[in-house]
């Protein structure tokens, strides 16, 4: 099953990226509708990927039978409320909303809506993105396999239990901005051992990317790969000794359990 048309309420960062995503597939930007109130958003949308750009919700809701909803968990009401009608069950809605459930979005519409809740992330931008799902109740095993392979045109996609959606905010949702601060101080620590800022930060962000790749293409387990490096008594195992004393895997950890703590926040309103 392939949507004839696909429509995006809101036009920011992520609904962008998966437009990207789709267009650098199969799917043709002529057949995508965006709703978003910026002006200069939707000019460069349309330039950039050939959609139909709309300052209104109306017009997508209506000529589209897969909606996604990219707009900000605090604009719920204000965007959802005048379209509940006519996000009928006859439509499919993925909601990329942080902390928001399928069941208060069902709420919000009432009857039978055919709900999946997404959790994506930046990296969708390039191609690279990681990417969660779970259906609502009344969405159907085919709306299931449908969102996830719209969701793989920009990245991983994997489909978990709902309850675990806050979980998935906290690491791969929030999980981008922790690493730009790893590469960031590791390129600090480049720069401060007599690199200049190009080559550190070169270094230290493909670093990153090779080290990832072999987690995912091997699927290893981050310690065994990582052990591999360490020889004793070597350079590798006394920088790991100086990560573990400044406490970079607790701060990481807390980092994912705040995050996902705020994600079930936003979704108590």
């Amino acid at each position: 099953m392939q949507p004839e048309k696909i429509g995006f309420i809101g036009g920011g960062n992520m609904a962008e990226a998966l437009i990207r995503g789709l267009t650098a597939g199969t799917f043709p930007g002529a057949r995508i509708l965006v709703g978003e109130p910026r002006e200069s958003q939707r000019q460069a949308l349309a330039s950039a990927y050939g959609v139909e750009a709309h300052e209104d919700n109306w017009t997508v809701v209506q000529e589209c039978d897969v909606l996604i909803l990219a707009v900000k968990p605090q604009l719920l009401t204000d965007v959802l409320t005048p379209l509940a009608d006519a996000l009928s069950e006859g439509k499919l809605l993925l909601s990329i909303l942080a902390g928001v459930s399928t069941g208060a979005l069902e709420a919000y519409l009432g009857g039978a809506p055919r709900v999946v809740r997404v959790m994506p992330n930046t990296p969708a931008l390039v191609g690279q993105g990681a990417s969660a799902l779970c259906a609502g109740r009344y969405a159907t095993s085919e709306d299931l396999r449908l969102s996830k392979r719209l969701l793989e045109s920009v990245g991983l996609a994997r489909v978990v239990a709902e309850r675990e959606m806050d979980a998935v905010t906290g690491l791969s949702g929030s999980g981008p901005a922790y690493v730009y601060t790893f590469i960031e101080a590791l390129a600090d620590g480049g720069v401060a051992q007599g690199l200049s800022r190009d080559t550190a930060l070169a270094l230290a962000a493909q670093t990153v990317a090779g080290a990832a790749r072999m987690v995912l293409d091997t699927g290893e387990h981050p310690a065994q790969l990582r052990d591999r490096v360490c020889s004793p008594g070597g350079t590798t195992i006394a920088g790991v000794r100086a990560l573990e004393d400044g406490g970079l895997r607790a701060a990481l950890m807390d980092a994912v359990g705040r995050a996902a703590r705020r994600s079930e926040e936003l979704g108590r309103g």
